[in-house]
């Protein structure tokens, strides 16, 4: 029997459908939404963050977007005409042992949210955070997110980061050194640094219920070599 050998047409569509893994893995930066992260290595601590009634935390983790990524790939999110640096994520409470409470409960959210336009443009962001994060914190609406703008605006922006006019890349070491030299009640210890694709994504601050800095639990924070920063655009 003659051996087959495939025609320069078939080669093509060989050729075509090897590269297509490749193709279809071209978008280097995903838009990233950081939550809340349970310790690394505890599948069990994952399981409970639905289980808790509110109050039932032990600190808040205030998360600090940086809106210069997330607005790489949302151009039209109405944040990013604010050409902002560092913007209000979320308060979330959070326990010292990884896992964190969320829909605690269906108590509606704050009767004006226009209110808080200033850190959250957003309504819909507003009522996600509330549902999710703000039912368990054993707060009423309104103070909740008092309580939030009192906490992102406790945090002064770097001045290298607040000026930035060019992509940057540090070592995320360096970046909360940045974070600790411009707020000195700041330490390592109060920080971590979110990233993604080795961008810049959040920094984050762990406070008490008081919002007093306090050691953030098992937290997983960037482990890149470097991190490329983008400036507003």
């Amino acid at each position: 029997m003659p051996l087959l050998y495939p025609s320069p047409t078939m080669k093509k569509r060989f050729l075509l459908l090897a590269l297509l893994p490749t193709l279809s893995g071209c978008n280097p930066r995903p838009a990233p939404v950081p939550e809340p992260r349970p310790f690394a290595h505890s599948s069990q601590a994952a399981a409970q963050t639905t289980a808790a009634s509110p109050q039932n935390f032990d600190y808040y983790l205030l998360n600090l977007s940086w809106s210069p990524e997330y607005c790489h790939s949302h151009p039209s999110d109405i944040q990013c005409a604010q050409h902002s640096t560092f913007v209000l994520h979320g308060l979330w409470p959070q326990n010292i042992d990884g896992t964190y409470p969320q829909n605690c409960g269906n108590t509606p959210g704050p009767a004006d949210p226009t209110q808080y336009s200033d850190i959250y443009p957003d309504a819909g962001l507003l009522q996600h955070e509330w549902k999710t994060h703000g039912t368990c914190s054993g707060l009423a609406p309104d103070t909740y997110f008092a309580t939030a703008r009192t906490a992102f605006h406790s945090v002064a922006i770097p001045p290298t980061l607040a000026q930035l006019d060019h992509q940057i890349s540090l070592p995320p070491d360096q970046i909360l050194s940045l974070v600790t030299q411009t707020n000195p009640s700041l330490t390592r210890q109060n920080l971590a640094l979110s990233c993604g694709n080795n961008y810049l994504t959040a920094v984050e601050v762990c406070l008490d219920k008081s919002l007093h800095p306090i050691a953030c639990g098992p937290i997983r924070s960037c482990r890149a070599n470097t991190v490329r920063i983008p400036p507003p655009q």
